[in-house]
Formats: C-alpha cells, sequence, structure tokens
C-alpha cells in the first residue's frame, strides 16, 4: 500500500528505467557495430564507445543497483559521521523487473501511489559527450536507444508511463526526423541534452537561430522538452583546474573539495537556461515549455537575480524582460532536500514539478514524502506541484 493517500492525482516528473545491455546496440546499423560495446575487464562488464572504456557508469549492466533512496538522509542532513561512500550506498541489491519493464512497473507504481511517472533512461546521458567528435554517430546511436526505448516500454504506456525518447541535435535535419519519428509514436515529452550541441564546425547552443526549424516543430507539436542532468562536458574545465588529463565524468566516484566549493553540477542548467532565454529561443517561441529535471534548486535564486541585474543595466539587449520569459518557459524539478515552498515563492507555483528520481540512490524510497515538504502551501498549489502542473503541460490533465 502507498505509504499515504493523496487528494489529487499524482505524476513523478523523475523516475527512471535501468536499461538492458542491448539498449544501444540492438537497433545499431551494421555499419555502426562495435561503436558501443560490453567488455570485462578483470571480471567487471563495462562500456567502451568507439573502443574507449567509460567508467562514468560503473555497472553499465544494471544487473545489481543500490536501493532506491539510500543517499536520501545523506543528501537530505549530510554526513555529519562522516562514512565513506560505500557505507552511504549500503548493501546492492539485484534489479527486479520493475525497473526494466513497464508492466511490473506500473504494479509497483501503484504500491508506490504513483498515478503517473515520466521514465527516463539512465545510461543514454554518457553517449553524447563520448561521441562529440563524430557528430553523425551520435544520431545513428540515439536513434538505436530510442527504437529499443520504444520497442520496450513505448512511449506512453496506458496513458501513466511517458518514457522520454532523446532529441540530439548536431545535424538540425537529422534532429527534425527524430522528432517527427517519435512524435508519430506518441512521444509528448523529449529530452535534449542540457550543453552545447557537438558539431563538425565545434560545439554552439542549441539557442542560435540555426536551430530554429527544429524548434518551430518542438512548439508546433506542443512538445514538452525535458532537460534532464547529464554529463554535459563540463567535466573537463573542472579537470583543468584540478590538473587532471583525463576528461573522463565518474559522478559516482564522488568529487573533490573544489568541484564540491563550485557547485560544478549547477553550471550546466544555468548556461542552458541562460542560452535559452539569452539567445532569445524563448522570445521566438514563446509557448515552448522546458522542463529541467534532476537539476535541483538551487541555481533558479541565483540567475534570476543576474538576469534582473543584466536586464536593469542592459535592457537594449533584450527583447523582454528575461525574468517574465523564465516563467513563462521554464518548469523546475526541486530536489526532495531543496525548499520546494521558497521556489513556489520565487518563481510561482505553477512552474514547480515534484519528482522522486525513483529508483535512484541519491531519490527517495516513498516518493510521496515529498508532499511532507510542501508544508505552508494551500491544497491546490499542493496538487499542482504533486502532478497537477505536470499533467498540464504533457496535455494529459
Amino acid at each position: 500500500m502507498p505509504s499515504r493517500q493523496l487528494d489529487y492525482p499524482v505524476f513523478d516528473a523523475d523516475n527512471h528505467m535501468y536499461e538492458t545491455p542491448d539498449a544501444l546496440t540492438k537497433f545499431l546499423p551494421d555499419t555502426h557495430r562495435g561503436v558501443i560495446d560490453y567488455v570485462d575487464v578483470h571480471g567487471r562488464t563495462k562500456i567502451a564507445v568507439k573502443g574507449r572504456i567509460s567508467d562514468y557508469i560503473p555497472n553499465p549492466t544494471f544487473d545489481r543497483v543500490a536501493a532506491p533512496g539510500a543517499q536520501e538522509e545523506y543528501f537530505k542532513v549530510g554526513n555529519p559521521d562522516g562514512k565513506t561512500r560505500r557505507e552511504i550506498m549500503g548493501k546492492a541489491i539485484e534489479s527486479p523487473a520493475a525497473f526494466r519493464e513497464p508492466g511490473p512497473r506500473l504494479e509497483l507504481m501503484d504500491e508506490l501511489g504513483l498515478d503517473r511517472a515520466l521514465m527516463w533512461p539512465t545510461l543514454a546521458s554518457l553517449v553524447e559527450e563520448r561521441l562529440r567528435d563524430d557528430p553523425d554517430t551520435i544520431h545513428v546511436v540515439v536513434h538505436a536507444l530510442n527504437e529499443w526505448m520504444h520497442e520496450t516500454w513505448s512511449f506512453n504506456y496506458e496513458d501513466r508511463i511517458f518514457a522520454t525518447p532523446v532529441i540530439t541535435l548536431p545535424v538540425v535535419e537529422k534532429a527534425i526526423a527524430e522528432l517527427e519519428w517519435v512524435a508519430e509514436r506518441g512521444a509528448k515529452i523529449i529530452l535534449v541534452r542540457p550543453a552545447p550541441v557537438p558539431g563538425y564546425r565545434g560545439p554552439r547552443s542549441f539557442a542560435l537561430p540555426e536551430f530554429d526549424p527544429f524548434w518551430e516543430l518542438v512548439q508546433e507539436k506542443d512538445i514538452v522538452v525535458g532537460m534532464h542532468a547529464s554529463d554535459s562536458g563540463y567535466q573537463r574545465y573542472i579537470n583543468e583546474w584540478e590538473g587532471v588529463k583525463d576528461d573522463e565524468f565518474t559522478p559516482f566516484a564522488g568529487g573533490g573539495a573544489f568541484a564540491a566549493i563550485c557547485h560544478s553540477g549547477h553550471r550546466a542548467i544555468i548556461d542552458t537556461v541562460a542560452s535559452a532565454i539569452g539567445h532569445g529561443m524563448c522570445t521566438r517561441f514563446p509557448n515552448l515549455k522546458i522542463a529541467p529535471v534532476e537539476n535541483g534548486s538551487g541555481w533558479v535564486r541565483p540567475l534570476i537575480h543576474d538576469m534582473e541585474s543584466a536586464y536593469s543595466f542592459n535592457p537594449h539587449l533584450f527583447e523582454e524582460d528575461p525574468v517574465e520569459v523564465f516563467k513563462r518557459c521554464i518548469y523546475v524539478h526541486p530536489f526532495h532536500e531543496d525548499d520546494p515552498v521558497g521556489l513556489c515563492g520565487a518563481i510561482g507555483a505553477d512552474n514547480v514539478l515534484f519528482g522522486s528520481d525513483y529508483p535512484h540512490p541519491e531519490g527517495m524510497s516513498d516518493p510521496l514524502a515529498f508532499v511532507d515538504d510542501l508544508d505552508g502551501l494551500t491544497e491546490a498549489d499542493k496538487a499542482k506541484v504533486m502532478g497537477g502542473n505536470l499533467a498540464r503541460l504533457m496535455n494529459v490533465a
């Protein structure tokens, strides 16, 4: 039974699937066989991208994973006892079918009290950064993943589970074709990496006018743009400060004090939203619905402050007040350890989305417990945050 019964529908903006080992390979064309491989390294299975072994995800098979919410207390209260990462993570569990298949997942959602959930891939976040020098191959691998996701999960499973196909943008025409492909198969939300777009002319922002044909189609189809935290390439910058030559991003290995102080995890989403607004994309396409997910909300108030300052001193640079653009187009998923009530005060309850990050260890073991952190809001606003807002954005209210 759920931990409690709420008086309104619950729509979780941040649930995850654990991909099976064939997710990136089953639909790869023969011309690209070997781009993604699983290899044995001293008895442990690792993923290799174009022959380079990645440690980004320690166990890419996901046969054994950390228990849901294993780090919940750590993120909520810190680490006053100085526990090791292994002590915090606790004993691993075998992945149940509910982490890999939609039917069992619906049963688990009923047990958790979730009416609907977005279902984000977990392994997908390593693809674009590790193939940044080969844009055409990025498109091929991403499409193969989307084919697997559609076959295994569909993009709308019984109007309750909404898997999020990935759209990569290096070649605009290919991005448009991929968007058409997923939309024809029922996608109501897409995943766009919050990072500069790799390309043959070098990286650049997806908010520049050259990408307008893509965003015009997104707006026309009224599809939500999810921007889930990913490997956005910022580790190279951090490693330069650390004096490390390797550019591999290993978020599950723990980081140094420098990275912890400078909040490197916020940098990508700050720059992404600043670009979407500052480069005018959200003005040219005012009906875009952009949802940063699993980026927390600690970045929101500093960004709003910076936008207010920029607009005050340089109004001639903007076609609109950037803060108003933010409130029109951006919908934020705060972490459970954030201050969601304060966030509602800063950007409005209509722009805040509940998400549990289930079943990841840094998420919540009991997703409905998120409502405990909404004390002080009206029941109507709680209903919006816990599911009403996302249902409205997804056109399933």
